[in-house]
């Protein structure tokens, strides 16, 4: 790691469930905030966000059990890689090293943990923030507006997967440099963004005992709670932010969880792909800290 990744203190570990888990913090004063990653990222990919918030928060970044830093047990043991399991994961941590109510700040899939994490626990956050939040669209009640490619190549692929040899073959392609590059061209509207650094934080512990098992259950798991089911009972206010470039959550389908009470502001963020914390964050952390201030006052 180079740059911004050394600049950090040395990540620090929670033992949860038997796990070793890992976190980073910065900040000595003022409300607690939890960053959750994406699938496949960690804690590193809100670098450029926790010096900031820092500055007027006590904030916390965790790598979620399968990911970064964190353990990657063998799943269908003692852990299933499930939206209500890292929910939980993220409550506890809040209870048991942050200590008291905290902000809730997600990206992708890290959205519906954090969405989750709020609903069953409802003592835990103070609000939601939820950018480019995973819509899903795999999931088997999402699959009959797919595309009849889409609908029906998914379930193909994901038995296919589940094939360990075809499974292991597909994830050591995937987690190469080169391919990881191509995925984030993808996903980020500013190429410039995409830095060897980035490349080494997504591919790094890919190559940890128990990565392949941990994609390969997550990418045959198409069940569990959407954005839609957890919103209505959210017991905190949320805000949305979007970038508009986001090839996989397209935001006009985004636009519609802004319907949902609970969300107070829908901000779209022009020219943004997937990762608006990691690709624009001049945007992302001033409206994060304004959301923290604003709540905090009206609180």
């Amino acid at each position: 790691m180079t740059t911004s990744t050394t600049a950090f203190t040395s990540t620090k570990t929670w033992i949860w469930q038997g796990f070793p888990i890992s976190y980073q913090t910065e900040g000595t004063a003022g409300p607690a905030v939890i960053l959750v990653h994406g699938f496949g990222a960690s804690l590193w990919h809100w670098r450029k966000n926790i010096p900031v918030l820092a500055e007027n928060c006590r904030v916390y970044a965790i790598d979620l059990i399968g990911f970064g830093g964190s353990a990657k047990p063998e799943p269908g043991e003692k852990i299933f890689y499930t939206l209500e399991t890292w929910g939980q994961q993220v409550a506890d941590f809040c209870r048991e090293v942050v200590g008291e109510p905290a902000f809730l700040v997600g990206n992708s899939i890290g959205c519906i943990v954090a969405l989750q994490t709020a609903v069953s626990n409802p003592d835990i956050a103070l609000g939601v923030a939820l950018l480019n939040c995973s819509l899903r669209l795999l999931h088997d009640r999402k699959r009959v507006s797919l595309p009849w490619s889409r609908r029906y190549g998914a379930p193909i692929l994901q038995r296919l997967l589940a094939i360990k040899p075809i499974g292991s073959f597909f994830f050591n392609q995937v987690a190469k440099p080169k391919t990881v590059r191509k995925i984030l061209l993808q996903a980020y509207a500013n190429s410039e963004v995409v830095t060897d650094e980035l490349v080494d934080i997504l591919t790094a512990p890919a190559s940890d005992p128990g990565a392949v098992a941990v994609f390969l259950s997550f990418t045959a798991y198409s069940c569990g709670p959407l954005p839609e089911d957890l919103l209505p009972l959210l017991p905190c206010p949320a805000i949305i932010l979007w970038g508009t470039a986001d090839p996989w959550e397209p935001i006009e389908l985004g636009r519609e969880l802004a319907n949902f009470p609970q969300v107070v502001k829908f901000i779209p963020l022009e020219g943004v792909g997937h990762c608006p914390q990691d690709e624009a964050p001049e945007l992302v952390n001033p409206i994060i800290k304004d959301w923290i201030q604003s709540s905090i006052k009206q609180s």
